[in-house]
């Protein structure tokens, strides 16, 4: 890759300027300029229910561009980086239930302040507490004390493209997960890598903008880490709405995307084809359908053929209780022609393999 191509923001006091823009000059979700870190999709009612029980303080400082929670949570231990206000670790709560644990990472100081503040008012409306608040930079996550492999489940929302070095971040989140894990986080990527000169603009970068991957280096970059075969859920373009910001970012295309990366030993470069197929029982929190990704929408008792990559994300995880599979890995067919990618506004972005 070329030498720019991961955005690293040059500037030394980076994180200094993202704190300063998100604890001080963000006073509310209102404040910001752009539509870059809004949420970007309607939620199921089970969700629904659960933001209105998260105080009315939280929720007005958060500043994320799409609720990153998948489904079937509970008991698992989850990690919040870039928790802010703390909504979606109070909401990650609720679905984890009292046999799980949250723990959200955020730098800070005004917004972990608001996240703590209301540590007893969630405890006592939901009737326990799992739920714990840590200061640090999520480019440093193993000066936390945090244990390798000791995750189920790793979210984030908005937050890695206002990292310097996400090359670390997607590192270390591979370290902390469990074999079987996974990553799953909502994030801002362009359609083209982003000059420098916007790169050190903190207006641009505190709005999610300048900071984002270009689509291609984020999937060099997983595989790169051990996430062999990222998976894109959903996504929305990006309208940046503000005349001066979006004069400045030229032809520069922006999306919103959801991708879901599992940390499996022994998923393959390429799809596969071993003859799997997949009947989702509809037990999951969708009784209708399972969503996997963007190419693999299981509907409910209807076999679905899959690659083996496929097989191996839902036999070898949580998933697997959702689901019959039926065939191994003792024949090989050639490469799995159906396992096709997926591209949204023509863009390239692709979401098997």
């Amino acid at each position: 890759m070329a030498a720019n191509a991961l955005n690293q923001n040059p500037n030394n006091k980076v994180h200094d300027q993202v704190s300063d823009y998100y604890g001080k000059q963000l006073q509310k979700s209102e404040d910001l300029k752009t539509n870059a870190c809004c949420t970007i999709k309607h939620y199921p009612k089970h969700i629904l229910e659960g933001l209105k029980n998260i105080h009315d303080e939280v929720s007005a400082k958060y500043y994320g561009c799409g609720l990153t929670i998948p489904t079937d949570l509970t008991g698992l231990r989850v990690l919040d980086l870039g928790s802010g206000s703390g909504r979606d670790c109070y909401l990650l709560s609720q679905l984890v239930g009292d046999t799980g644990e949250v723990i959200g990472v955020d730098m800070t100081d005004e917004q972990l302040a608001v996240a703590n503040d209301y540590l007893d008012y969630h405890g006592e409306k939901f009737g326990y507490k799992n739920v714990k608040f840590l200061k640090g930079n999520i480019e440093k996550l193993f000066e936390l004390g945090l244990e390798p492999n000791s995750f189920d489940l790793i979210v984030s929302n908005c937050v890695i493209n206002l990292a310097s070095n996400k090359e670390q971040v997607l590192s270390d989140a591979f370290k902390l997960l469990k074999e079987g894990g996974e990553f799953y986080f909502s994030d801002v990527y362009s359609d083209r890598r982003i000059p420098h000169h916007l790169v050190n603009d903190p207006v641009l970068y505190g709005e999610c903008l300048s900071g984002a991957l270009y689509y291609n280096d984020f999937i060099h970059l997983s595989k790169k880490v051990g996430f062999i075969d990222p998976r894109m859920v959903e996504e929305a373009p990006i309208t940046i709405e503000n005349a001066e910001i979006e004069k400045k970012c030229g032809e520069i295309e922006f999306h919103s995307i959801t991708y879901r990366l599992m940390k499996l030993p022994n998923l393959e470069n390429e799809s596969e084809d071993y003859g799997h197929t997949a009947t989702y029982l509809g037990t999951s929190d969708d009784t209708k359908e399972f969503v996997l990704d963007a190419g693999h929408v299981f509907e409910k008792n209807v076999p679905k053929r899959i690659c083996g990559n496929s097989y191996r994300m839902i036999a070898d995880t949580r998933l697997k209780e959702h689901f019959n599979l039926e065939g191994d890995f003792s024949i090989h067919l050639g490469q799995f022609f159906e396992c096709k990618p997926v591209k949204s506004q023509d863009k390239g972005i692709t979401s098997c393999c």
